[in-house]
C-alpha cells in the first residue's frame, strides 16, 4: 500500500517544480509596462545582443575592451550614468559583470533596457 502510494505521488507530483522548488527554471529578464518604466538622461549607450558581445559606436568588444572604453567615456568633471541595451535573453552574470565594470570605471548608475516579448509587440 506504501509503495502505491508513493508512486501515485511521484506520478501526481512529479514536476520539476514540486520536487526541485528552489531551482530556477526557463530563467528571463524581467519586464515593466510602460507605465512603470522612468525617463533618466544617459550619458553612455551600450548595446549586448549577446553573452560577451558589446556594440559601442559601432564597434564590437568583448568585456575587456569594454573595460578600457568605459574608463575613457567615464572622464570628466561629473558622474555619467550608463545605459544597457540588452537582448532579453542576455544572462544575469553577463548583466552583474558590465554593472560591475560600470562601477569600476566611474558611472553613477546603470540602467538596462531590453526588448519586449513577442507577446506585448504591437
Amino acid at each position: 500500500m506504501n509503495i502505491g502510494a508513493l508512486a501515485l505521488f511521484f506520478l501526481l507530483f512529479g514536476s520539476r517544480h514540486v520536487l526541485a522548488p528552489g531551482l530556477g527554471v526557463d530563467f528571463a529578464l524581467p519586464t515593466a509596462a510602460e507605465e512603470a518604466t522612468s525617463v533618466l538622461v544617459t550619458d553612455v549607450v551600450i548595446a549586448v545582443p549577446a553573452p560577451g558581445m558589446v556594440v559601442v559606436e559601432g564597434a564590437v568588444v568583448d568585456y575587456a575592451g569594454l573595460t578600457a572604453w568605459l574608463r575613457a567615456k567615464a572622464v570628466g568633471e561629473r558622474r555619467k550614468r550608463l545605459l544597457v541595451q540588452a537582448s532579453g535573453a542576455l544572462p544575469a552574470r553577463d548583466l552583474a559583470e558590465i554593472y560591475a565594470l560600470a562601477a569600476d570605471a566611474g558611472f553613477s548608475g546603470v540602467l538596462i533596457a531590453t526588448n519586449a516579448p513577442a507577446a506585448l509587440k504591437r
